[in-house]
């Protein structure tokens, strides 16, 4: 017996179809969605990742600040301490200059001669005085020249000038005081010096 089917067989096709098309769009939609849910997942999760370390790297760099500063401040303290320590030594030196100056003036004056001023500044010294003659102040230089401590003697001026009614020859001199290590080479104490104590012997 043949059967004939008398229903709307294309319309049922064409709406299963639509239904199988509609089906997979939507899950089409679904993994779509659920992707970018994952890749919006992963890239916050690296972004987070990066922003604390970002954090890490500030607080790294904020502490090593610190320490620069701290550096910094050390460094100036040092610089200080070795430049106060450098004019202690200087000091520690030359504390005997005056002493060495004001013994060899006196040992080197030659007779007709006298000082009216002595100015020292550093190594350099001025010398203001009056002479009986210029024979004098040529003595006084080669006096100086040949001194253990004094060196450099420069004739800055000299005139005649009246004093106590007389005319005398006033002059200028500069000269340079040696420091200690000019004055003598190590181990042994120039002419002039004093003499340094000397510790019992073993």
């Amino acid at each position: 017996m043949v059967r004939i089917n008398l229903l709307p067989h294309r319309e049922q096709k064409r709406a299963a179809r639509q239904r199988q098309f509609v089906s997979l769009a939507i899950g089409l939609a679904v993994l779509g969605l659920a992707v970018i849910g994952l890749v919006h997942v992963v890239i916050s999760a690296r972004i987070e990742n990066q922003n604390s370390r970002n954090a890490l790297l500030k607080t790294e760099i904020a502490k090593l600040d610190e320490q620069i500063k701290e550096i910094d401040k050390l460094r100036e303290q040092t610089q200080a301490l070795l430049a106060r320590k450098q004019i202690v030594e200087t000091l520690q030196a030359n504390r005997t200059e005056a002493v060495h100056l004001l013994d060899q003036l006196v040992r080197q004056l030659p007779d007709g001669l006298y000082l009216r001023s002595v100015r020292q500044n550093g190594a350099k010294v001025t010398l203001v005085g009056y002479a009986q003659s210029n024979a004098r102040v040529s003595t006084l230089m080669r006096n100086i020249e040949s001194s253990p401590w004094l060196t450099a003697p420069e004739l800055v001026e000299i005139k005649s000038v009246p004093l106590d009614k007389q005319k005398v020859n006033e002059f200028t001199l500069n000269l340079r005081i040696k420091r200690a290590a000019e004055a003598a080479p190590p181990g042994k104490v120039p002419p002039g010096a004093p003499p340094t104590a000397k510790g019992p012997s073993a």
